[in-house]
């Protein structure tokens, strides 16, 4: 059995609609995975299976699709690759509430920066499937676009450490 870091994108927060998390943990269980676990009404799962890290998402996609009626995406990681992120994040210093990584399926397009519109006083760098983000002066006010992390899904470092915590990485 490996464990996996689940994270759902857009649920609760936007674009997909509401998703309790009882119910989460419910339709994890009902594919056949264990020690199912949530972490904050934002779409994040800490569960164990014997599947690979692309069958786990694609069993989870087709169940979140049938229950939403629309397309949900997912990332999985194990708790090694959200630990290595997590380290990886180029902020040291940064209040993590004000910091974020926004995890890709792939690595993001070496143009990815050149892309960026309406950025102010963010820092912005890549990672190996990962963007950060440091927003300075807050995210409530910040206008910036990224392309490159359309399909990603954005998580602040307090978060990260804690579900590689709750995965006992």
């Amino acid at each position: 059995m490996h464990t996996y870091i689940a994270l759902l994108r857009a649920v609760n927060v936007g674009g997909t609609g509401k998703l309790p998390m009882a119910e989460l943990r419910a339709m994890c269980e009902a594919a056949g995975f264990a020690d199912v676990r949530t972490y904050i009404a934002s779409g994040n799962v800490v569960l164990r299976s014997a599947l690979t890290a692309k069958r786990v998402q694609a069993a989870l996609e087709q169940r979140l699709a049938d229950y939403a009626g629309k397309p949900v995406g997912v990332i999985v990681r194990t708790p090694a690759e959200m630990a290595r992120a997590l380290a990886a994040q180029p902020f040291v210093g940064a209040a993590p509430n004000s910091a974020l990584v926004i995890f890709l399926d792939a690595p993001p397009p070496a143009d990815a920066l050149a892309a960026v519109r309406h950025r102010t006083g963010e820092q912005i760098a890549l990672g190996e499937r990962e963007i950060y983000v440091h927003y300075g002066d807050g995210m409530a006010d910040s206008k910036l676009v990224i392309p490159a992390a359309k399909t990603g899904t954005a998580r602040n470092l307090n978060t990260v450490a804690k579900l590689i915590e709750m995965a006992g990485g």
